[in-house]
């Protein structure tokens, strides 16, 4: 199965309280409403079944579709998706889809999004331990911090990020307008990603340098001993590391291009802070304190987008605005009014004042 199930640290209780945070809290679901349950073969059942009682408890009611894994992600799965896959979306309210990889960008989600009448979570590969602990954290509190995060982004569009890390990645690109923002609550048609991302939309074509991954989603995700690295002068122009994993993102890269490597589509600053790097849930480890899910290709979330959309993960990163340094081997040390309110999200990581331990490169 793709994520571990609840384990000694995440007891039947948190496993609840997460599964109904997800469904109550952040997907706003009703009483009266259809709630669809999509899952493959390699899906945790404990997961599934905690989210079928969570829907069930709000007063709405629950519905499981389960399927073969497909092979790819968004439109290229369509081969592999089942025909009764369509009639369930148009009778929902809310899409939960825990499929990996997963169903956005298909056909069937194109058409649920155009006629705006579902609202659809990405939960992907989320296991039961990981909606105990990306869903049992204070999602107000973690909004509120998020939100100052994703304005500060936000009104920096037109500005040089760089973002670095030990493994040598050293990137530069000159920041886009985003391309969504994250709402505390799904309570509109549309759709959802599982909280714990602040996400740099770049312009395409400025992005210059080099990335190490130190974990790859290309057609399945992996941690790698030894990293994978892409050159990127507009478009991604080379990949190198271990042989199976670049042979595996290279052919990732030309069938999400048409051919071609593409281009870097996000960067994301990662701040969820009950996620655990586990090695083995792409959702979960991309949202690690810290961590950035670097996306290649063509995106899901523009039509015709979603065709293996490969990501790789990097780590502890530093990320500067205009020579300014905002964060620093993972940690926020500023603007000052973010910084210091940082330790209410992550005790014990943050010191007193909210800036970096001392050692933490400059």
């Amino acid at each position: 199965m793709k994520n571990n199930a609840a384990g000694p640290s995440d007891s039947l209780v948190n496993l609840e309280r997460g599964a109904l945070a997800l469904a109550g809290d952040y997907m706003a679901i009703k009483a009266g409403e259809s709630v669809l349950i999509t899952a493959d073969s390699e899906t945790d059942p404990v997961a599934v079944q905690a989210l079928f009682r969570a829907v069930a408890a709000l007063g709405a009611t629950p519905s499981v579709l389960t399927f073969p894994q497909v092979p790819y992600q968004g439109a290229l799965a369509d081969p592999y998706l089942p025909r009764t896959l369509g009639a369930a979306v148009k009778g929902c309210d809310v899409w939960l889809d825990l499929t990996f990889p997963y169903i956005a960008g298909a056909h069937v989600y194109e058409e649920a999004m155009a006629a705006k009448q579902v609202r659809y979570l990405l939960a992907g590969d989320l296991g039961a331990g990981g909606i105990a602990r990306l869903f049992g954290i204070d999602l107000d509190l973690f909004f509120s911090i998020f939100g100052q995060l994703e304005k500060l982004f936000s009104e920096s569009v037109g500005k040089t990020i760089r973002i670095t890390d030990a493994l040598g990645t050293d990137v530069e690109f000159t920041l886009a307008k985003p391309a969504y923002l994250k709402p505390r609550r799904a309570d509109k048609p549309g759709s959802y990603l599982v909280p714990g991302t602040c996400t740099l939309f770049p312009e395409l074509e400025s992005v210059r340098g080099t990335i190490f991954f130190s974990a790859i989603f290309h057609e399945y995700f992996t941690s790698l001993p030894d990293p994978v690295s892409i050159k990127v002068d507009g478009k991604i122009k080379e990949v190198k590391g271990p042989t199976l994993h670049r042979l595996v993102l290279d052919r990732a890269l030309r069938r999400a291009g048409n051919g071609d490597y593409g281009n870097i589509i996000h960067f994301t600053y990662s701040m969820n802070p009950g996620a655990r790097l586990t090695g083995r849930s792409f959702i979960e480890d991309s949202r690690v304190m810290g961590n950035n899910a670097v996306g290649m290709g063509l995106p899901w979330w523009v039509p015709g987008g979603g065709e293996n959309h490969p990501d790789g993960v990097l780590g502890n990163q530093s990320i500067w605005i205009e020579g300014e340094a905002i964060i620093i081997d993972g940690i926020v040390v500023a603007p000052a009014d973010i910084a210091k309110r940082m330790p209410e999200l992550v005790p014990g990581v943050y010191g007193k004042t909210g800036q970096a331990p001392a050692g933490s490169a400059g």
